[in-house]
């Protein structure tokens, strides 16, 4: 297919695009900065230009991946992630029922499920369990707000014109450090993320793969993607309580092999996010998962994740080139 990819120049579309071509499709990446597998630039706010580029490039189905994201907040007035996040996203799944499209994609976010109560920690039942049944979804910034305002355009559209519309929430798979904990230490914070809410960004990029041969027959759902957690529902109190004793049920050399590193395991968890949906419904299941962690460190092997501290969003290293200037 020829495909419009948004986003080619981020740390998703970096990963994706290659991932496509290999799979047959042709694929046309729009960003708003340059990128190996960018083509066009500019940015999806702009009606005109998506029109402009569906209709040059023969456009058959669009993967909307870009976005304004969580650390953009400090950078950007609200009104920029109205404009990019929700109007972006319309203008998208409009010009391709325009086009006659069957399919469209959009790469929405776990993070517009962490409301202030989850924020704050394990409910009165335990962790969080957290598919795509929770509720109620009350965003805590401006990003999660308009993510979640997307996902309603774009199942709004499918419910008018029946273009097939799946939302894929993905769990984190960035790569530089986290902004908001110092410790544990990146590398063993991603290990431990692996548990319960992250997946590498080779298997965000697979799940599109999987996701867009199967829109047709779906239609319009909304997946969670993360590793699939090694837990059970019934232990989410346990995990509240003492993480590490559940972790230990089902890896039991993991506290060994963490000792060894120097690594720490957490000692509660408050949230685990459950992809089964998408194995059921388009038989996706990451790749990597926190087993793949424990074997790499019996093997003495390098970690199965991106770990780079200074990785900085392609937008955000425009911005300070053009400060240096």
């Amino acid at each position: 297919m020829r495909i419009l990819l948004t986003g080619s120049s981020g740390w998703l579309g970096r990963s994706l695009a290659p991932l496509l071509a290999r799979n047959g499709h042709e694929i046309t990446g729009l960003d708003v900065v340059p990128g190996a597998d960018t083509q066009v630039i500019g940015t999806v706010a702009d009606r005109a230009l998506i029109d402009r580029t569906m209709g040059i490039h023969g456009i058959e189905a669009i993967i909307h991946g870009g976005a304004l994201h969580k650390p953009d907040i400090i950078r950007y007035p609200r009104q920029a992630f109205v404009d990019v996040n929700v109007s972006g996203t319309l203008n998208l799944i409009e010009a391709a029922v325009a086009a006659g499209n069957d399919r469209f994609l959009f790469t929405s976010t776990t993070s517009l499920m962490v409301r202030a109560d989850v924020r704050d920690g394990a409910g009165d039942a335990g962790a969080w369990w957290m598919d795509e049944d929770f509720g109620p979804i009350e965003p805590r910034n401006i990003y999660g707000i308009t993510k979640l305002a997307a996902e309603q355009a774009c199942r709004l559209v499918h419910r008018d014109h029946g273009i097939a519309a799946l939302i894929l929430r993905t769990g984190r798979f960035f790569p530089e450090d986290d902004d908001t904990h110092a410790l544990p230490s990146g590398p063993n914070l991603k290990a431990n993320e692996l548990l319960n809410r992250r997946l590498t960004v080779e298997d965000a990029a697979a799940a599109h793969l999987a996701a867009l041969e199967a829109a047709p027959q779906i239609g319009c759902d909304t997946f969670i993607l993360s590793a699939p957690p090694p837990f059970l529902r019934a232990e989410a109190d346990e995990l509240a309580r003492d993480a590490p004793a559940v972790i230990a049920r089902h890896h039991p050399d993991a506290a060994d092999l963490y000792a060894a590193k120097g690594w720490t395991l957490p000692p509660t968890i408050d949230r685990v996010y459950d992809p089964s949906r998408a194995e059921r419904r388009f038989g996706w299941r990451a790749a990597t998962d926190f087993g793949s962690v424990l074997t790499a460190l019996r093997d003495g092997a390098e970690l199965p994740f991106a770990h780079d501290p200074d990785y900085t969003s392609p937008i955000a290293r425009q911005e300070r080139d053009a400060c240096m200037c």
